[in-house]
């Protein structure tokens, strides 16, 4: 993204809350969702001033969480120059070493969506994204904007992984990741490796952090994020060390 986008004022736009519905990550919980207007497209300079609020894309929408009474979704970045893998990391990354990665732009490819498919079909068969379609994937991960970017992984010409980000001008933006759902796979932790690589790609452009999206302390699923160390949370409207869990 360039930094001489004009930059409208955030308080010039008009957002949107969503009705109650029921929260994907805490049971008997209800949530509301903030989203920019989307007569608004998620331009660059608009995008990149949400993205320090804690707002997360998908599709050509721009969201964060806005419950009442509830603040357990909290956006984490990691600092990528102050990142140093653990030791379980660096035999992942040493274990993917054959691993090939490119980016592409994010455009619609068979091969992409066939991959995603047996992705939810095999491990999130009970989520909100089952079952699968070519509407659903193209609504989220698909967007024609210069910012919107996929990390491919292959093995042997074989494509294994998926990783869409967004390219801000203070970091990559993780959006969402699928890979080879096969048990063949499991020993090669694909999800922690995309991270990995999305950590190295941002140090490579000299962009200064990686964005996880949201981390719930109360939620399972959430906790590999902790492993990514040291992390940053968003407090209000500024960004401070996550100390301890």
């Amino acid at each position: 993204m360039s930094s001489n986008t004009p930059r409208r004022p955030v308080r010039d736009l008009r957002f949107f809350l969503t009705v109650p519905h029921d929260c994907s990550y805490l049971p008997e919980r209800e949530a509301t969702t903030l989203f920019l207007d989307p007569k608004e497209s998620p331009v660059s300079g608009v995008y990149d001033s949400l993205a320090l609020l804690g707002f997360r894309r998908s599709g050509r929408h721009l969201y964060r969480p806005h419950c009442e009474g509830c603040n357990a979704c909290r956006s984490v970045r990691i600092p990528v120059e102050a990142f140093t893998p653990n030791r379980t990391q660096r035999k992942i990354y040493r274990r993917n070493a054959d691993i090939q990665t490119r980016t592409v732009s994010a455009h619609f490819d068979p091969r992409h969506y066939a991959l995603y498919a047996d992705y939810i079909e095999k491990r999130h068969a009970d989520g909100d994204m089952y079952p699968p379609s070519r509407e659903q994937y193209r609504t989220f991960l698909t967007l024609d904007e210069p910012y919107a970017q996929l990390l491919e992984m292959t093995l042997d010409g074989e494509l294994i992984g998926v990783a869409a980000f967004d390219h801000l001008e203070h970091g990559l933006s993780a959006i969402y990741t699928f890979f080879a759902a096969d048990d063949a796979f499991d020993r090669r932790s694909l999800g922690t490796f995309a991270v990995l690589s999305l950590i190295e790609l941002a140090r490579a452009k000299g962009l200064p952090h990686l964005y996880l999206g949201y981390w719930i302390e109360e939620c399972r699923k959430m906790r590999y994020k902790q492993a990514f160390s040291p992390l940053e949370i968003l407090d209000g409207r500024h960004w401070r060390p996550l100390i301890a869990f």
